[in-house]
């Protein structure tokens, strides 16, 4: 209840800088597309005061974006209509020349892909689990579908795809014994397991990558661009700005190191290189 009334407060905080910000009524929003990892409800509930305050801080007004899907999010932009994305899906070779630029990622050491059963199951190898119902969220999923479905076609070991739509999806869909095994992001299910008390284990763990990460569409003026990655780097370092972020964190159980730093292209070069050799097609 407390974090929750501390979102309010920065939220309306925030809104009213923005209110007396120069020129912030009279520009255009700028659209921010967030791939949601969660329910749409709770990827809101964590960005729409998150937005506000960068909005704010920035004098960039930036208005979330969802979608039904990853792969309609990732279309809308693939077509240039979000100014700012934060996904880990751009990297591609095909998305990667459309020209997104990184410029924030979450504070922290970075996100693993795991294999994951129950607890309690009697799997203990990836090869036990051919023939069986594994959960992946989409086709586009990195941590969600590619790298675990990598492994598995490295192991030679065949199973029953299925899509789920998000990462929870396929961590709920394991805690309920609908499959047998689910391929996340290790960060993702960690925080499920805590909310929702469920405990489980890897069959297979990759190596570490880079959390999703904030892109600016080229066509966003410089300008605005660095002063988006200002607001978002300096959260962690303002009042109101790091209660936010402590309120977040409360809401999704998670024990990362709340924030955001300034992050590159070059830091997503092992995601670029997977994809040229990936046995996934």
């Amino acid at each position: 209840m407390i974090r929750r009334t501390v979102i309010g407060a920065a939220a309306l905080l925030a809104a009213a800088l923005a209110i007396h910000s120069p020129g912030a009524g009279a520009q255009q929003a700028y659209t921010f597309y967030v791939l949601h990892q969660r329910t749409i409800g709770l990827t809101a509930q964590y960005w729409n005061p998150l937005l506000t305050h960068v909005s704010a801080k920035s004098g960039v007004p930036l208005e979330l974006k969802l979608a039904k899907t990853a792969r309609e999010g990732n279309a809308i932009a693939e077509a240039g209509k979000f100014d700012f994305l934060y996904t880990n899906h751009f990297f591609t070779p095909e998305r990667d020349r459309l020209g997104y630029k990184v410029i924030a990622r979450p504070a922290g050491p970075g996100i693993r892909s795991q294999i994951v059963v129950p607890v309690d199951s009697p799997i203990q190898s990836l090869q036990e689990l051919k023939g069986k119902d594994v959960a992946f969220v989409t086709p586009d999923g990195f941590t969600g579908y590619w790298l675990p479905m990598d492994a598995l076609l490295r192991a030679k070991v065949d199973v029953k795809v299925v899509f789920t739509g998000n990462q929870e999806a396929s961590s709920a869909q394991l805690r309920v014994n609908k499959v047998a095994a689910a391929g996340v992001n290790s960060s993702v299910m960690a925080r499920y397991g805590r909310r929702e008390s469920f405990d489980y284990r890897a069959l297979w763990t990759s190596d570490i990558y880079q959390d999703l990460c904030i892109m600016a569409n080229p066509k966003v003026p410089a300008d605005k661009v660095a002063a988006v990655r200002a607001a978002l780097v300096n959260m962690a370092h303002d009042a109101v700005g790091r209660q936010i972020l402590e309120a977040g964190a409360d809401l999704l159980k998670s024990n990362s190191e709340p924030g955001f730093v300034t992050a590159e292209n070059r830091d997503y070069d092992n995601y670029r290189k997977f994809y040229r050799t990936t046995q996934v097609k």
